[in-house]
């Protein structure tokens, strides 16, 4: 399912890079998932994984993070809803590494949070990775209805 990527974003290598693709992988009984090859290169060898919406875990380049957690300063501490946005997305937060296998550790609280157990995809989606429990992926995607979405995107200017 492997598949090349237009050119996008700034990855770690300063290069410009856009993350596509889905790719199915097992956990090993450690919790370490292997990194497929074209989105390594693209997310470079350390990144941080943190809590997702709708059930996943979201994967950033450290260019990325940085853009990321530039937008969550900038949230006010006044607003409740900011303050609950920006713990969600910075407790789970943590820096994995590739090791010489191509795999990561996805810490416990994050396997927990996504309900990873045993098979997982992961998604390119732009400027971040989603991973995800294969099941739930599977029942998401089934849900997502494209011409109700096409219908909507005409206010976003789409």
């Amino acid at each position: 399912m492997e598949q090349s990527g237009a050119k996008w974003y700034e990855s770690e290598g300063g290069e410009k890079t856009l993350l596509i693709g889905e790719y199915e992988h097992s956990l090993d009984a450690k919790g370490r998932l292997i990194m497929p090859a074209k989105l390594r290169q693209d997310i470079g060898e350390k990144f941080i994984v943190t809590k997702g919406l709708d059930g996943c875990l979201f994967a950033f380049s450290q260019n990325e993070w940085e853009n990321f957690e530039a937008k969550l300063k900038t949230l006010p501490l006044s607003d409740r809803n900011a303050r609950n946005f920006v713990r969600f997305f910075l407790s789970g937060a943590t820096e994995c590494e590739i090791d010489k296998q191509g795999r990561f550790l996805i810490p416990g609280n994050l396997r927990t949070a996504a309900k990873l157990e045993k098979e997982a995809v992961i998604i390119g989606v732009g400027t971040r990775l989603e991973i995800w429990d294969k099941e739930t992926w599977q029942k998401c995607d089934e849900n997502i209805s494209v011409d109700e979405i096409a219908e909507n995107m005409t206010m976003l200017g789409i």
